[in-house]
């Protein structure tokens, strides 16, 4: 679709009076707003989890979670410095809860991932109910829901929160309120959405409205067997390994409206085929060590650590140890809007 257009002083003296009338002209720019592929700013980058914890535990010796409201470092692309973004839809942070803290009950439109990092006895409070954490769940916190953290425990608990920040903002959709009160009432017992809809099972008088998966914790436990029988039952995809995504057992759709999330696993010394997709996806290495290739960049990781691939850059990923990555990236908006794309090895 790119062509040159001749420029002329009688076109340029056009432009400038219709830019008096906040008018300009398609066939000036047609080229930049409507693309061949993909063009972003969005870079691939990678934080180490160490480094990252050492600044984090700065943090906590200067600011409280309740002074903070959320104390919490952002990751912000290196593309996109100053716009709160690791990818052009997406926000990605990490949290710190120190022993006796509690992050106050809050809540907003953004919806919110956690996928737990580091520590054990702390927990997250959503729409009454409380649920412990551990390492490698996944936890939501939908839309408008009242939610907060506290830790119980001796050590310190940190988590990947994930948000769909950017696309609220885009759309203009922002609100936001305090409870008021440190930490909400808690009205059902601990483990109430698992047992009602983590079993292949679903309250037979249900009626739900919400896009978002009523299970609002995950557990790595359950996930990781998962992918443990998906490997003994077949051969892994060429691209991604043994792959599986989290779902809303109401509706079969993905478990967040706006933000798909995955689970992989990686054979030991198996390198998977150039893959690349028109949604931008953040990475967590749960387990092993390995390394991804993203366009022309190489990336190195290990548990903990996270890494971004811009939409539509080739990847690759091979696994020096069993690798198990978690994953998160807006595919369900693009699926929804007819956008999504992917291209298995031509790339």
């Amino acid at each position: 679709m790119e062509h040159a257009v001749l420029d002329t002083p009688e076109r340029r003296a056009f432009y400038a009076a219709i830019d008096g009338e906040n008018l300009s002209a398609l066939w000036t720019n047609m080229a930049a707003l409507i693309t061949p592929e993909p063009r972003s700013a969005c870079r691939p980058f990678l934080w180490r989890f160490d480094a990252i914890r050492a600044r984090m535990m700065e943090a906590g010796a200067l600011i409280t979670a309740k002074e903070a409201e959320r104390r919490v470092l952002v990751l912000e692309n290196p593309g996109l410095r100053g716009q709160s973004k690791i990818t052009t839809s997406l926000y990605a942070g990490i949290q710190l809860v120190m022993p006796g803290e509690v992050a106050p009950a809050h809540r907003h439109t953004q919806s919110a991932l956690r996928f737990v990092l580091e520590g054990r006895g702390a927990h997250t409070a959503v729409g009454g109910e409380k649920t412990m954490m551990e390492p490698g769940d996944f936890v939501i916190t939908p839309s408008m829901q009242w939610h907060d953290h506290g830790n119980a425990s001796p050590d310190p608990m940190f988590w990947l929160d994930g948000l769909d920040i950017p696309v609220v903002q885009f759309l203009d959709a922002s609100f936001a309120e305090g409870l008021g009160e440190d930490e909400q009432p808690i009205t059902k017992p601990t483990g109430d959405s698992w047992a009602r809809y983590g079993h292949n099972l679903l309250p037979v008088d249900l009626k739900r409205s919400s896009r978002t998966s009523p299970i609002f914790n995950y557990p790595y436990a359950h996930s990781r067997e998962a992918l443990e029988r998906m490997k003994a039952a077949g051969d892994p995809d060429p691209c991604h390994g043994f792959k599986l995504r989290y779902t809303n057992p109401v509706t079969g759709d993905h478990a967040m409206p706006t933000m798909g999330t995955f689970l992989q696993l990686l054979p030991k010394g198996f390198a998977t085929s150039r893959y690349r997709s028109t949604d931008a996806t953040v990475f967590v290495p749960v387990e092993g060590r390995g390394r991804s290739r993203i366009g022309e960049e190489t990336f190195a990781w290990g548990p903990r650590d996270v890494f971004v691939v811009p939409s539509w850059k080739s990847v690759t990923h091979e696994a020096d140890d069993e690798a198990v990555l978690f994953s998160y990236s807006d595919r369900p908006i693009q699926e929804k809007l007819d956008l999504w794309r992917e291209d298995r090895g031509n790339a």
